[in-house]
């Protein structure tokens, strides 16, 4: 056990932090206009981890974690479809931005839930996480991540391609 954890707890806790602060500097970047290609691969690569390490806790039935881990899937498939096949172009630059911070914003949920699950204190104001406090830091967190989304759509223009990648593009 480590801090109180199991190794897969340990491991899952780590890739969704990485997940979560990668992803933050990627959407921040959205917003200035800067596409950051390997923070946006490892902020990719870890979310989708994220999802996939959370369906090796035992569980019976389909719960809400279920729930938002397969939406989480989905929305990361249209990320990476919209960023690395169709490279961005056109309409796939709203897409992929929209889909990126929706990924963000669904891990960042669970963090919260999280957070009033397992800190005392928080679990204190919440215990069954339908009291207004619980409610008011996820709308709060919405509500953010809705700003996010919309100047992030507005800031980020589709990039020039890379020598590289137009040369691949060219083959």
């Amino acid at each position: 056990m480590i801090f109180h954890m199991t190794a897969l707890t340990f491991v899952h806790v780590v890739i969704s932090l990485v997940g979560i602060f990668s992803g933050l500097f990627v959407v921040l970047g959205l917003i200035v206009g800067k596409r950051y290609d390997h923070l946006t691969a490892l902020f990719l690569a870890t979310t989708t981890a994220t999802s996939i390490t959370g369906f090796f806790f035992p569980f019976h039935g389909v719960t809400p974690a279920i729930v938002v881990g397969i939406i989480s899937l989905i929305v990361l498939a249209v990320a990476d479809f919209a960023r690395y096949s169709r490279r961005l172009a056109g309409g796939w630059t709203r897409t992929y931005v929209i889909s990126a911070v929706l990924a963000l914003y669904l891990n960042v949920f669970v963090l919260v839930v999280q957070l009033f699950e397992k800190v005392p204190s928080l679990r204190a104001l919440a215990p069954t996480q339908s009291e207004a406090p619980f409610k008011i830091a996820q709308l709060a967190v919405l509500t953010l991540f809705i700003a996010l989304g919309f100047f992030a759509v507005r800031g980020f223009h589709n990039q020039p391609l890379r020598a590289q990648e137009q040369t691949a593009e060219a083959a």
